[in-house]
């Protein structure tokens, strides 16, 4: 469409030139008309010989003298023929229009061409720039989707060691329990390994995800430490990316909470208002925090997670004190 409006934008200068060229003289559209497409017939073959041919070859190349060869012969070729051609139309060689016989119409005509073989070689560069730039961007997310991939992979693991060092507590000291962690750790892997492949799940799944977690610390804990989880607002039909909240929730009970400190607690709450939600995780600290325990592998992959899915759309916050550890994420769902 470029390419037509200026051609169609080209040729009604040239009626217009023509028609000015010829006030006074009287008005033949038939010659007008003939005069008009000759120029532009060799103007576009000149253009677009260049455009497809004689520029593609000097950018592969990226020889100079060998392009400017190419391109002047049958630059001047084709201009010679024009000029003839136009004379013939305009009074058959008999110099009644001495115009076309002047040097200033073959300065003109060559000043005028090259200008618009310029021209619409840069279009050429133009449309081989944002091709360029397409497909680095298309290599681009696809070296952000396989990295968002890797660390969702991480998750997993990191999910399970943990899960697993709890089902083996529970079987070593023969709980009662170990059969509904056994199903639910089945209704949990079966949302990791299916829902959460696609790149956003409803956030009423990622809330059962994180229900059914918190259901397995409290059978690991013996229901003995204080843990509140509390939504607020319209969860229904709202979408997120899946596999956000679940660290910060991993690491309350990791580092805040174990079954000999009766003053433990957790608190977590999602909270939607409008298109925000404001995802709150506080627990309790212990006197003694062993540092080389933590990990921060979970901690980098969220971030680096948040930062991939909702670039420029979330916040987090965290608060590190005394015997407190608050953290806030608010991220802007679509």
């Amino acid at each position: 469409m470029l390419h037509i409006s200026f051609w169609f934008v080209y040729l009604s200068f040239n009626l217009y030139q023509i028609s000015a060229f010829q006030r006074g003289r009287g008005y033949d559209w038939e010659r007008m008309l003939t005069s008009a497409s000759v120029q532009l017939v060799f103007t576009m073959l000149i253009a677009y010989l260049n455009y497809f041919i004689t520029w593609p070859r000097f950018i592969k190349n990226q020889k100079l003298w060998r392009y400017l060869v190419e391109f002047s012969v049958p630059f001047v070729v084709l201009l010679t023929a024009r000029v003839y051609l136009q004379r013939y139309l305009v009074d058959g060689y008999t110099h009644k229009v001495e115009y076309f016989y002047s040097s200033f119409f073959i300065v003109q005509i060559v000043a005028v061409t090259l200008f618009i073989v310029i021209f619409v070689g840069m279009l050429r560069f133009a449309v081989d720039w944002f091709e360029l730039e397409a497909k680095r961007k298309e290599v681009e997310n696809e070296k952000l989707i396989a990295e968002l991939n890797f660390l969702k992979a991480q998750i997993n693991p990191h999910f399970l060691f943990n899960t697993l060092n709890n089902l083996y507590y529970l079987a070593y000291t023969k709980s009662e329990n170990t059969t509904e962690v056994i199903a639910k750790l089945s209704q949990m892997m079966r949302y990791m390994i299916y829902d959460s492949n696609h790149p956003k799940v409803l956030l009423t799944k990622e809330i059962e995800y994180m229900q059914n977690y918190i259901s397995l610390e409290r059978l690991r804990l013996n229901n003995q430490i204080p843990i509140n989880f509390e939504i607020k607002g319209s969860v229904e039909n709202r979408w997120i990316a899946p596999l956000i909240f679940i660290t910060f929730l991993e690491n309350a009970f990791k580092h805040g909470v174990s079954n000999n400190n009766p003053k433990a607690w957790v608190n977590v709450t999602v909270q939607l208002e409008g298109n925000e939600c404001i995802y709150t995780v506080e627990n309790s600290k212990p006197e003694k925090t062993d540092l080389s325990e933590k990990s921060g592998i979970g901690l980098q992959n969220v971030n680096r997670r948040l930062e991939l899915s909702y670039p420029g759309q979330f916040k987090l916050s965290t608060e590190d004190k005394k015997d407190v550890y608050f953290v806030q994420l608010i991220l802007t769902l679509s």
